[in-house]
């Protein structure tokens, strides 16, 4: 299936946002390599499985000549993935460092309180955008989320947040994203982020690796793809590996198009959740918490669902819907209009953020979600007419 056009192709470059944080607000690899909470109680807490295709960041780059690295990288990448070093060593040539790429990843729109957050996404253009592109693709969704179990308007709630419907893919060229990252992540000069920087240059070192692997499985010419700034292509803006290992045909055509295919675009997004993120068919993501007056705050920046309902009581915080008591869940602060906010984020909610690993933009996809879909979550600010936040460039 090829793209189809829809009504709200016409909108302007502002609400036409690509938002790439973050791992450029993409389907990532990469999960959270930070210090965690402990959970409330030991006996109570629920234990930490691995999730398909999770992986800790790389071991940090040595420090080379580029150069060197350079032909450390076509002679590691030739071997491991079988691709002719001569290719390489030519894509290579033509690729370019670019000060652009280096600055967007400097300034990544998760930092931003959630009360600036939210308004870059929940728009009345893009939730009207949403529902036009749900109706016109209602029964192919309907087929995937009947295969996968991920609602249709959560499908439809990534495609918008990372490329408005598909509408804006990403203006750079994939080779010279990752290249630049690869190559040129980069450095905040703080000794103590120092680690990650190197780890984080060596994750997209081994994105564009894959890239190339990516290029002899599919028969892509990866010289022409475009995408964001971070490397994420396609509609809903696939790293290379996670185009490898969670890309799927939706169509039977015996390919796996992520570019000109909305069939293998849902389907793709599904598995994703369902493979990588653990999604729990017809399990809830998120509802809004109370706080008790007495309650002493509990800023846990713990994503994965780790405390039980009687866990988080305990503490003064308890869900304002009603939800199973078996269900074991995170607690969410939220730096809202009016104040702050608490959440309960479920195993679905983590699913989403290992999309993008921020609560932000996770919260960010649900409430857009269920506007879509013709849902309000309680007490939340009602969408903005466009976004009034500073756009980072896709």
């Amino acid at each position: 299936m090829t793209r189809r056009p829809y009504a709200q192709r016409a909108l302007t470059r502002a609400t036409m946002l690509s938002l790439t944080l973050a791992l450029a607000a993409c389907a990532t690899q990469t999960p959270p390599t930070a210090s965690h909470a402990a959970p409330a109680s030991k006996h109570t807490a629920k234990p930490r499985t691995a999730v398909p295709g999770t992986q800790a960041l790389p071991e940090p780059v040595t420090a080379m000549p580029l150069e060197q690295a350079r032909a450390e990288f076509v002679r590691d990448t030739a071997a491991k993935y079988g691709v002719d070093p001569a290719y390489i060593e030519s894509v290579l040539a033509k690729a370019q460092i670019r000060d652009a790429i280096v600055a967007a990843m400097s300034r990544p729109a998760e930092a931003k309180p959630w009360r600036d957050y939210r308004p870059i996404f929940i728009t009345q253009s893009r939730i009207d955008g949403g529902q036009a592109f749900l109706a016109q693709n209602r029964d192919a969704l309907a087929r995937v989320q009947g295969q996968y179990g991920v609602p249709a308007e959560i499908i439809v709630s990534i495609i918008g947040v990372e490329t408005s419907y598909g509408t804006n893919t990403g203006k750079y060229p994939v080779v010279d994203a990752l290249y630049t990252l690869a190559f040129a992540y980069p450095r905040s000069g703080d000794p103590a982020k120092a680690d990650r920087e190197n780890r984080r240059e060596a994750f997209f070192r081994g994105e564009l690796a894959q890239l190339f692997a990516l290029g002899k499985e599919t028969g892509l010419d990866i010289t022409t793809l475009t995408g964001s700034y971070a490397g994420a292509m396609g509609w809903g803006q696939f790293m290379p590996s996670s185009y490898r290992e969670f890309a799927v045909d939706g169509n039977g055509d015996g390919r796996r198009d992520l570019f000109n295919s909305t069939d293998d675009v849902f389907a793709s997004i599904a598995n994703y959740f369902v493979k990588k993120g653990g999604w729990q068919r017809g399990g809830p993501v998120t509802v809004r918490a109370t706080r008790a007056d007495n309650a002493q705050e509990f800023a846990t920046e713990e994503l994965e669902p780790l405390y039980t309902l009687g866990d988080l009581a305990t503490r003064g915080y308890r869900p304002l819907a009603e939800v199973a008591p078996t269900q074991h869940a995170t607690l969410i602060n939220l730096d809202g209009v009016n104040g702050p906010e608490y959440w309960l984020g479920f195993q679905n909610f983590y699913a989403i953020t290992r999309y993008n690993i921020s609560k932000h933009y996770a919260m960010a996809v649900y409430q857009l979600g269920e506007a879509i879909a013709g849902r309000a979550p309680p007490e939340t600010a009602a969408p903005v007419a466009a976004a009034a936040a500073e756009q980072p460039p896709a």
